[in-house]
């Protein structure tokens, strides 16, 4: 018999400097600028039932809090896996720096700007 699965979402914020390397010449991404960013991590899993849930928000918070201290108010860049940082580069990298911490992460979303978002994986 299989439990029952649940799905949390919980998002955090950072601000990050970058630059795009590899886009055509005078393309607007090239520049240096920022963006105020928003990362929606996934987890699924089944209900603890003592606890009554599959994690503890906090809990979350605070096992993203090493991988968003090394981007908030950095230049991305600069960070070893970032050189290219596009926001499916970035997406990728939160994913894999965070899947070993949080048991049950099933997806990084990362929002860009309100408009722009990136899901990994799919």
């Amino acid at each position: 018999m299989s439990k029952e699965q649940f799905e949390i979402r919980k998002t955090l914020s950072f601000e990050a400097a970058h630059m795009l390397p590899n886009v055509p010449p005078g393309h607007k991404c090239g520049r240096l600028h920022g963006h105020s960013y928003k990362m929606t991590l996934i987890v699924r899993g089944p209900l603890l039932k003592h606890e009554g849930w599959i994690m503890d928000f906090s809990d979350i918070k605070l096992l993203a809090k090493p991988v968003i201290d090394k981007l908030d108010h950095r230049y991305l860049n600069e960070i070893p896996g970032l050189e290219n940082p596009t926001a499916e580069v970035l997406a990728r990298w939160i994913y894999e720096n965070l899947q070993v911490s949080i048991t049950g992460l099933y997806q990084v979303i990362i929002n860009e700007t309100c408009t722009a978002q990136c899901r990994y994986p799919v």
